[in-house]
């Protein structure tokens, strides 16, 4: 691996700070905003503290709370003091929050007001201090030198720059790219979590992919909409990171975005870059261009050349500016997109685009700007990665998806066998995912390895693919596939809207379901077709990212 154009990511953020020092730099929508001198501030307090209460470089701190601006403060204080950032899903069960803050070993920790309440310190006894993300006040010291300091911090903030404090003041730790910069411990899709370490050439990758990729769209002063949570990869990278340190301000959103806070928080913000997971979009779609497109004259006239062409540039037009009407492009990931969603958008012409990652490549293995979207593709290997499918037949037979280069991790945390059956000898990531890959490179999922079923006579069956085409029929808001004695069966969380809306009863959705299930069997492979449905109370539990914790449903009775 070469590591030879790899430059410091903290030397970044420090430019970044430095460049844009009175530019608005995060938000809590609504609530505050903190400029990069601001941001600066903060990190240079928590410096301090940090210097004062003993933590060397290396060190582990964890943060664990919702999206605000103080928890992108808090993160860039951790790396840039040369400490290891463990960031932790605030959507985690407080028992997970203990195992993870415990396993890495951490010394310090940030918390949400939300999370403490549900935490409890003596189940994390290694500790040395809790500190709150809202104000930094000390929720829990085992330090008296952590106290000292907080108590402290105005005056020794105070003599350190007794005149004032300037841009010229920074100097941030130099990492080297085999370093380690951060852990984060996955969502659990398919198993319990694991501590992703990812050194800093994986963060500076994917910064410099971003830069090469959106960065000309991005300028200083525009605005971003924060939504997915700072503690998966993804958003991290391409909500926070990318766009700090391109001069973007980054508005989180702090409330649970409803449809009705969301298009609201869209119009105000207008960003001109929007990152989201497949569940958001496609129920905009879903609720607001489908109905539109359901009488056949609408459907009929868009088939038209002239008619038709302008029908799709007024639906697309709506959409867009549906969602604030400044945006570069959408980008989709974290799960897998409807093709009847994507068919769509790509019919009338909008600006969106598929990438592919997981959190051990910090987060991205494949992506292609909007304007060179192959349908049902999540796009091509991207800088700094190498990418291939374990197949006799790359672009028939699909085989796992194998990527190596500076994005993939370092291994995971104490759990040496994890990383040796992932990372092999030769250095490629084994994903775990299953795809092909057509000759121009553009990669196309079609599903994990651990979900993928044997048929009766061996054929392997994807049942993500079963389950897209089940998803867009009559009621359907989510499905899982599962198999039982070598039959195959939908299970299926009905749309209680829908049901609300129509009156019907527990018979009528039953019916429905029946007929979904004899409409959709005619277009699966008879070995791939459905035995039955079972109709569910609730909704399907879920990673923070929106993917269905799939693994905890394969035993359900039918």
């Amino acid at each position: 691996m070469d590591c030879s154009k790899v430059k410091s990511f903290n030397k970044e953020i420090e430019r970044s700070i430095k460049e844009y020092w009175n530019l608005d730099s995060l938000s809590d929508y609504g609530v505050i905003t903190l400029q990069y001198r601001d941001v600066a501030r903060i990190i240079e307090k928590m410096h301090i503290l940090f210097e004062e209460s003993g933590i060397n470089p290396g060190d582990k701190i964890a943060i664990c709370g919702k999206n605000q601006c103080r928890w992108g403060a808090a993160f860039f204080s951790i790396l840039t003091y040369g400490a290891v950032a463990v960031p932790i899903l605030h959507e985690f069960h407080p028992e997970q929050i203990h195992d993870i803050v415990n396993h890495s070993d951490a010394r310090l920790l940030f918390v949400g007001d939300g999370v403490w309440k549900k935490l409890d310190a003596d189940k994390m006894p290694r500790l040395e201090g809790i500190i709150s993300l809202t104000d930094h006040k000390l929720e829990v010291s085992r330090n008296e030198r952590l106290t000292y300091a907080r108590e402290n911090l105005n005056r020794l903030f105070g003599e350190k720059y007794p005149l004032n404090f300037r841009a010229e003041h920074i100097s941030y730790y130099e990492d080297k790219p085999e370093e380690l910069a951060l852990i984060n411990y996955t969502s659990g899709t398919t198993s319990n979590s694991k501590g992703v370490m990812l050194p800093y050439r994986a963060l500076w990758s994917n910064l410099d992919f971003g830069n090469q990729m959106v960065g000309t769209e991005l300028k200083a002063g525009q605005n971003v909409l924060s939504m997915l949570p700072m503690a998966h990869m993804y958003g991290m990278a391409f909500e926070f990171i990318v766009e700090f340190m391109n001069g973007v301000h980054v508005n989180f959103l702090t409330k649970v975005a409803s449809p009705t806070i969301l298009i609201k928080a869209l119009a105000d913000v207008k960003p001109c870059l929007i990152v989201v997971v497949p569940l958001i979009i496609e129920k905009i779609v879903r609720k607001s261009i489908m109905p539109r497109i359901q009488d056949p004259k609408i459907r009929m006239l868009m088939k038209m050349p002239v008619v038709g062409q302008r029908i799709k540039q007024k639906i697309c037009g709506a959409l867009t500016n549906a969602l604030g009407g400044n945006f570069y492009e959408l980008i989709i990931g974290g799960a897998a997109l409807n093709q009847e969603v994507e068919n769509l958008l790509h019919e009338i012409g909008f600006r969106y685009t598929v990438g592919y990652g997981t959190t051990e490549c910090a987060p991205i293995i494949t992506y292609n700007d909007w304007k060179n979207v192959v349908v049902g593709s999540c796009g091509k290997s991207v800088v700094h990665m190498e990418l291939k499918i374990d197949s006799p037949d790359p672009a028939r037979v699909p085989g796992e998806i194998l990527t190596r280069g500076l994005n993939v991790m370092l291994g995971y945390y104490k759990n040496e066998e994890a990383t040796s059956s992932t990372i092999d000898a030769d250095g490629w990531y084994h994903t775990g995912d299953l795809g092909v890959m057509d000759a121009d490179g553009n990669v196309f999922i079609k599903g994990r390895s651990k979900n993928m079923l044997l048929g009766a006579n061996g054929q392997n069956i994807y049942p993500e693919e079963i389950e897209d085409k089940l998803g867009g029929m009559a009621l359907v808001s989510e499905c899982v596939v599962i198999q039982r004695d070598e039959k195959l069966y939908g299970l299926v969380y009905p749309d209680p809207e829908q049901v609300k809306q129509l009156r019907l009863q527990p018979d009528d959705v039953a019916a429905i379901m029946e007929q979904n299930r004899k409409d959709l069997n005619p277009n699966l492979p008879s070995y791939a077709q459905l035995a039955g449905i079972k109709i569910m109370d609730s909704e399907f539990e879920k990673t923070p990212k929106k993917s269905i914790r799939r693994f905890l449903y394969m035993n359900t009775e039918v």
